[in-house]
């Protein structure tokens, strides 16, 4: 299945950054020209460190989350999913590739730039039930 031209190009601009280590102007023009506001949105998220890298232990599962507006976001990006309402209402409408929160979770992973937060697998029921509320 071909991924979206938009969603190829960040993913060629994050390997970009991962392997140069920083993010450039070039890159965040071109994303800005592609994503507009959306992509605003994800750099003030990137930037503002509300992008959250949950471990959990011992099994190692890993649960990615973006802080928004009014609650914490769900973030499955090998999936490209999300649980805010954006994805429900306009990406999978297909109004959309990818919401802020996607966009900010790929940048952030890319160039590091993320909260990294460790967490008992005892506390998996909780933490996804005040992540899945709606």
């Amino acid at each position: 299945m071909n991924k979206p031209r938009e969603i190829q190009l960040l993913k060629g601009i994050c390997e970009d950054a991962k392997r140069k280590g920083k993010i450039t102007g070039t890159h965040l023009s071109r994303l800005n020209e592609v994503f507009g506001q959306r992509f605003v949105k994800s750099w003030n998220a990137v930037k503002d460190r509300r992008v959250k890298r949950y471990t959990l232990r011992p099994s190692g599962r890993t649960i990615w989350i973006v802080v928004g507006r009014k609650m914490d976001y769900l973030v499955m990006p090998a999936a490209d999913f999300c649980s805010c309402d954006d994805f429900y209402y306009h990406v999978m409408d297909g109004v959309a590739h990818l919401c802020y929160h996607l966009i900010a979770q790929k940048i952030a992973y890319s160039l590091g730039w993320y909260d990294p937060v460790k967490e008992s697998d005892d506390h998996y029921d909780t933490l996804m039930a005040e992540w899945k509320k709606v």
